[in-house]
């Protein structure tokens, strides 16, 4: 808010330059994760390959069918989560603007997501392709839910 980039002048002020988190901006970053997911993990996309690569039978798939509002719910949930805590970093960090809300949705992925995902590969013994389709669906998401609360 308080930047050269914004065209505001700088303040001089801490509590001056400090903005609230409010739930209008979370919830949008939250469905537009939830929306990405849809597409990302759709058949078309790359959920027959993930579906593959975690052993989903065509039976289970069916069953998970049924759930999908209540899978959602709790993903719209999680990923506004997600976005709460990453709206309290753009404060902290002063990200106001859409260059620095795609640094810090790709600062959070590399330093949160991308290393504690490796764990698939490392230790669960994954194909690297799983990995691959996983982290890459959260850093998207990252930066889509940065960009979304510095609008």
């Amino acid at each position: 808010m308080c930047t050269r980039a914004t065209g505001r002048k700088a303040c001089t002020d801490y509590d001056e330059c400090m903005l609230e988190v409010t739930f209008l901006p979370i919830l949008f970053a939250g469905i537009v994760s939830t929306v990405i997911a849809f597409v990302w993990y759709h058949p078309r996309v790359f959920g027959s390959a993930w579906t593959k690569m975690t052993n989903l039978s065509p039976e289970m798939v069916e069953r998970g069918k049924k759930r999908i509002p209540l899978m959602a719910f709790f993903g719209l949930l999680a990923n506004m989560g997600v976005a709460y805590v990453m709206n309290y970093f753009g404060i902290a960090w002063g990200v106001y603007d859409i260059i620095g809300a795609v640094e810090l949705g790709f600062w959070c992925w590399v330093g949160f997501v991308a290393p504690v995902m490796l764990g698939i590969v490392l230790w669960e013994q994954k194909p690297f392709t799983l990995y691959l389709i996983n982290a890459l669906y959260w850093l998207v998401s990252f930066v889509a839910m940065a960009v979304v609360l510095v609008l």
